[in-house]
């Protein structure tokens, strides 16, 4: 025979269904998944809004990076600040290439025209001040204005417009300028101290050894002006063989 079931203080438990209870339960559990199904289309929705967010500014960033080379890229800046609303910190990898690029363009423009480096400040002013720009991107472009500035010096180099006295010598004051500028850049990049653990550490490594390859292209190239001096033929180039890959 069964014993009888009582409560903790020895009562006798209520064999009768209590209807009102199960009547409750049964709201609450037809309730529950109409909550859940609520705050799930509510994360869909904010997902869905920073998936479009993201594919709209990666379509800006591809368009800065090509527009770059022709420094036509300004007003496509202000796009961003739409874009990217209160969160720039989660939108930053999908800029950071454009930013990059943009820098290598200044800054590119910068030292024709002053024969001296950007610095990261006058970077941020000419810029909306709502774009970030961090220590990493501006360092990383310049790492790319090495490219630019190796172009620019081999042509410069195989010109051979250097005046006659100074062809004597070998290489031209702003010939030899370009070089010991790009000698001395090398040295501070190598110089360079990045824990294993920062961000920069998966980007240096490449754009360490292209920097490295674009100013031996130009150290071989003014070589081989000081080596041949006068004797260079008209439309004589250097000879580049055996450099790094530019990676552009």
């Amino acid at each position: 025979m069964a014993g009888t079931k009582r409560t903790w203080d020895g009562k006798q438990l209520s064999l009768q269904p209590n209807n009102n209870n199960n009547h409750q339960t049964t709201i609450t559990m037809a309730e529950q998944p109409t909550q859940i199904h609520s705050i799930f289309e509510t994360f869909r929705n904010e997902l869905d809004e920073h998936h479009d967010r993201r594919e709209r500014l990666i379509k800006i960033s591809r368009d800065i990076t090509a527009l770059s080379k022709k420094m036509y890229v300004y007003n496509l800046f202000p796009s961003i600040l739409d874009l990217t609303g209160p969160n720039k910190w989660r939108y930053q990898r999908q800029l950071s290439g454009a930013i990059q690029e943009y820098i290598e363009a200044l800054s590119f423009h910068h030292y024709l025209t002053s024969q001296t480096l950007i610095t990261l400040p006058e970077v941020r002013t000419k810029l909306p001040a709502e774009i970030l720009v961090t220590e990493e991107d501006y360092l990383l472009g310049l790492f790319d204005l090495t490219g630019e500035m190796m172009r620019f010096a081999v042509t410069a180099l195989s010109a051979g417009s250097v005046a006659s006295e100074e062809k004597k010598m070998g290489l031209s004051r702003e010939q030899n300028g370009i070089v010991v500028d790009l000698r001395e850049m090398r040295s501070l990049f190598e110089g360079l101290s990045v824990s294993r653990r920062h961000n920069l550490i998966k980007d240096l490594g490449k754009k360490m050894e292209v920097m490295q390859g674009s100013v031996e292209k130009v150290e071989r190239a003014a070589y081989g002006i000081l080596v041949r001096g006068s004797e260079r033929p008209a439309g004589w180039m250097p000879d580049l063989s055996g450099g790094g890959d530019e990676g552009y």
